[in-house]
């Protein structure tokens, strides 16, 4: 019994092996079927090819003002809100205006005194002449001295004194420095009067001050203060920028710095809004290296009028590089990517060939290869997923 069950398993063992072996020369015998693909010969473009400087960097206001306040008091209106625009002068804060429209009162009416004194009312020019002092003191020396002329005549002819004749003339001299006094004390009392002017003119700017405005057309990034606060000279009221244009500053490689110039265009992207590139003009340029990361910033103006754009903004920008040369071409499609690693298949014969390549720029549905494949080869676009080093194609 057991001999014919040893038997019987024998023999099916001794079966199945024919079998495979059958099945594995049949399978020898039946030739690989190749794969059908596309071929696209790789030539040198003639026609210039556009170089980028990929950078990166961050979007920042074009101004930005910390507005304080110039006078202290209390905040009695604050009409604006955080994101709201505000033009050039507009109210920001206003603080109690009391004691700063009293201060203007006092000085202005000390200033209308000195030039009454003066005999400028109504905002005449200073004349010293016709300041009534001088004018009183100019009456007494002319009548001395002309007092003293006459009895000067008299002398010669014997009519009047010595005694007489001095006594004239030192009256004359003493109406004279009277004269020249009162000039001076009007020249005094005008240095006075504009001090009082002077006086006018901080107590009027003061007055002002009580209302806060801002400093240029723009939008309210931070209000700081509320109705009923009490704010001292510099207090910061409120935060203004202005959005439109923005700047974008960019971080550029060492290597990249004779290519950058005031006026050279920049493309970038934003987060915010996949797909859409914005456009930018470098404005400024360093004078010098980041030490520490040996790379020059730079800043381009972004028109921003619809305020779709924010300062704070990451930008992934590409400068074109004036620098433009020709380059070996191939389809997109023929480059496969796999681990951050790039390849191609080239066409020998009825076979292809894996290439590991280094790719550059990319114009149009072409993808520049800048090592790897030369001019002339011809590599495979079309079922390259299928491939492998080896492969035969049709």
């Amino acid at each position: 019994m057991h001999r014919l069950v040893f038997s019987a398993l024998l023999l099916a063992a001794l079966g199945a092996r024919a079998c495979s072996s059958g099945d594995a020369k049949a399978k020898e015998a039946t030739p690989a079927a190749a794969v059908a693909v596309s071929i696209a010969p790789v030539a040198a473009i003639e026609r210039p090819i556009a170089r980028f400087i990929r950078a990166t960097g961050s979007l920042t206001a074009e101004e930005q003002a910390d507005v304080a306040a110039e006078v202290a008091g209390r905040v009695v209106a604050a009409p604006i809100e955080r994101g709201s625009p505000v033009a050039d002068g507009a109210v920001l804060v206003r603080i109690s205006p009391t004691e700063a429209e009293a201060s203007l009162k006092e000085a202005q009416a000390n200033a209308a005194q000195q030039e009454a004194r003066l005999g400028m009312s109504g905002g005449g020019t200073f004349e010293v002449n016709k300041v009534p002092e001088v004018q009183n003191a100019k009456a007494a020396s002319d009548l001395a001295t002309s007092e003293f002329k006459r009895i000067e005549s008299l002398l010669s002819q014997k009519v009047v004194s010595q005694s007489e004749y001095d006594q004239r003339k030192t009256q004359m001299d003493a109406a004279r420095q009277q004269y020249e006094a009162a000039k001076n004390g009007a020249a005094q009392q005008f240095e006075m009067l504009q001090a009082a002017r002077a006086r006018v003119d901080l107590a009027r700017k003061a007055f002002a001050d009580t209302t806060v405005r801002a400093p240029f057309n723009g939008s309210v990034g931070q209000r700081l203060v509320n109705v009923g606060d009490y704010v001292t000279k510099g207090t910061k009221v409120a935060v203004v920028v202005r959005t439109n244009p923005l700047r974008v500053q960019l971080t550029v490689p060492e290597q990249f710095v004779s290519a950058v110039a005031t006026g050279t265009p920049v493309n970038f992207e934003v987060d915010a809004y996949p797909g859409r590139t914005f456009q930018g003009t470098v404005r400024y340029v360093s004078p010098a290296l980041q030490a520490d990361q040996r790379a020059l910033t730079i800043e381009a103006a972004v028109p921003n009028a619809k305020g779709e754009l924010k300062p704070g903004f990451f930008a992934t920008a590409q400068i074109e590089q004036p620098n433009k040369g020709s380059g070996v071409l191939v389809p997109a499609t023929a480059v496969q990517v796999s681990s951050g690693t790039s390849r191609v298949y080239v066409v020998s014969g009825d076979h292809v060939e894996e290439r590991i390549v280094t790719t550059g720029q990319t114009v149009g549905d072409l993808v520049e290869i800048t090592k790897g494949v030369k001019t002339g080869e011809r590599v495979a676009t079309k079922n390259v997923t299928q491939l492998a080093d080896g492969t035969k194609v049709s």
